[in-house]
């Protein structure tokens, strides 16, 4: 991995959740510098010279470039891909399976070129299914390529449980698993405040109502914008998962990691606890599940396969 002074990090798509994210790799100082790509011109460069300028006010030293040209994305440490049509009320997640893609493809081409040692974090949606094809177009050991989705649920669901238990968020520990939609396996069982086990807390139909919410996260945000998605906390939630490898952090963090026999399932991507560090994934951990978790976790890998086989017709896998 690259020194500070010399690490490049490239965030592909400069809609909301990817100038958000270049926002937070600078303040962050995650690196030398930030490359935001996107095939609308001036809209990187603007938006490149707006948290160049901010840099006077924040105190940061990375430096943003705006892009049209993958050639300025070469030897970047890391990509985190944001490229792709949002969702739209009443769309769901698949529904986005033929245009974006078609984006990985073209995304993965360049970083395959010009980045032959990258890790890649994918955020576009479908997640779980955007993540697979970009790790076989690119080829790269399934440690270097996960998604951004375990991180933004498990965030949501702890919110909702501050809520309901008056508690303060950062005493909250949430863990979902499973395909980033609305076949999600929120895991109750691991859920605490400072310790405490939610159902020590909340009964069990409070905790059933949170999870249903969590499930709909994004779908509720979607509905309330009407013409956006969520973009700060998914972007923050990939900038966590690009620290941890790159500063070594070794967080355990619930992403889409390619599965080689962990949880019954092999050579699919869906979410599980992962350690991230200098080698990407480093650990794919194995929780006790019960039977209930188990049969979700089945059905939302079941939900998954369907839309790589819907890839495959379309002749993009």
């Amino acid at each position: 991995m690259s020194a500070i002074s010399q690490r490049k990090i490239t965030v592909v798509g400069a809609g909301f959740v990817g100038m958000t994210a270049a926002q937070r790799c600078a303040q962050q100082n995650l690196c030398a510098e930030v490359v935001l790509i996107d095939i609308l011109e001036g809209r990187p460069q603007g938006i490149a010279l707006d948290l160049n300028q901010a840099a006077a006010v924040d105190g940061y030293t990375t430096r943003v470039t705006g892009t049209n040209d993958p050639a300025d994305t070469y030897d970047s440490d890391i990509f985190i891909v944001t490229a792709g049509l949002p969702r739209k009320p009443g769309m769901s997640r698949s529904d986005l399976l033929e245009v974006n893609g078609k984006v990985m493809s073209a995304v993965a081409e360049y970083i395959r070129n010009g980045s032959p040692d990258a890790f890649v974090i994918v955020i576009t949606n479908p997640l779980d299914t955007m993540v697979h094809l970009m790790r076989a177009k690119l080829g790269f050991p399934g440690r270097r390529v996960m998604g951004m989705a375990g991180v933004l649920d498990s965030a949501r669901f702890s919110w909702f449980i501050a809520e309901a238990t008056g508690s303060n968020v950062k005493d909250v520990d949430a863990m979902v698993l499973g395909a980033h939609g609305d076949s999600m396996v929120p895991m109750e069982k691991y859920c605490t405040v400072n310790g405490v086990e939610l159902g020590a807390l909340v009964p069990k139909d409070k905790i059933d109502a949170m999870v249903e919410r969590t499930r709909k996260g994004g779908g509720e945000i979607v509905s309330l914008l009407k013409t956006g998605s969520a973009f700060y906390a998914p972007a923050s939630a990939g900038v966590a998962m690009a620290a941890s490898i790159l500063n070594d952090e070794r967080r355990l963090l619930p992403c889409a990691c390619l599965l080689n026999g962990e949880y019954g399932f092999e050579g699919v991507y869906t979410g599980v606890p992962a350690i991230l560090g200098k080698n990407g994934v480093e650990q794919i951990v194995e929780l006790p599940m019960p039977t209930e978790a188990r049969i979700q976790m089945q059905k939302t890998v079941g939900e998954v396969q369907l839309d790589i086989d819907a890839l495959r017709d379309l002749g993009l896998l």
